[in-house]
């Protein structure tokens, strides 16, 4: 008897070979749109592995290994836009780079997928990099606002910068509520005791404004599970 039943086609061979993919990869819950986009049940391990990427790598479905690294590491990004503001930003710009120089056919695809795989490794070592400075995830956060100034970096140097970053999470910490981001006097408070700390430890003058806005902008990223478990 002949099978009457349709080929899938488009968008049900796309997600049908990111099921065959993901299924020998290890994947991150992170990555939870692709999945359910896939049809796939959110696995317990992680897709920015080496095991991962040197697989990818090698298959010979160029155009498909694009858009699911360009959609993984998309995920990755929005990801990381709810817990470090100025990490997020960086990888989204070089992502868009890579991408705008596909589209402008200034790379050719074997290229792009690989600076996509180097940009997904920098993602899995920027993991670890709070166990390199000694610092906690949050710490972190507030350590890379203060350090989006090359002037500052120059003349605090990393230990200052890391100390700031300890103080910071720790005053901001004591000082958020639930609804500090519509309350004006919560707001400027945390403005006032920002302003403090970085002209105490000698932050550039003429840098403290950006740095102060920049920092209040990291708190509101993180400020809701902070209220929900003090």
């Amino acid at each position: 008897m002949k099978n009457t039943a349709a080929k899938p086609t488009g968008r049900d061979d796309y997600d049908s070979a990111i099921k065959q993919i993901l299924s020998k990869a290890i994947v991150s819950d992170r990555v939870i749109d692709v999945f359910v986009a896939a049809g796939l049940k959110k696995p317990d391990i992680s897709i920015l592995s080496e095991e991962f990427l040197a697989e990818v790598k090698e298959m010979p479905q160029r155009n498909l290994v694009f858009e699911m690294l360009k959609k993984l590491l998309n995920d990755e990004i929005k990801f990381r836009q709810k817990k470090n503001l100025i990490q997020a930003r960086s990888f989204e710009e070089l992502l868009d780079k890579a991408i705008k120089a596909y589209t402008n056919k200034s790379i050719e695809t074997a290229q792009v997928i690989e600076a996509l795989i180097e940009l997904a490794k920098k993602m899995g070592e920027e993991q670890n990099r709070g166990k390199k400075l000694n610092l906690t995830d949050d710490e972190v956060a507030f350590y890379d606002a203060l350090a989006d100034n090359e002037s500052a970096r120059q003349v605090l140097g990393d230990e200052t910068l890391k100390t700031i970053a300890r103080e910071l999470v720790d005053t901001v910490r004591k000082n958020v509520s639930i609804d500090w981001t519509i309350r004006e006097s919560v707001q400027a408070k945390l403005r006032v005791y920002v302003k403090r700390i970085l002209k105490e430890y000698g932050y550039p003058p003429d840098k403290q404004e950006k740095a102060t806005e920049t920092v209040l902008k990291q708190a509101k990223l993180l400020c809701k599970d902070w209220a929900e478990t003090t």
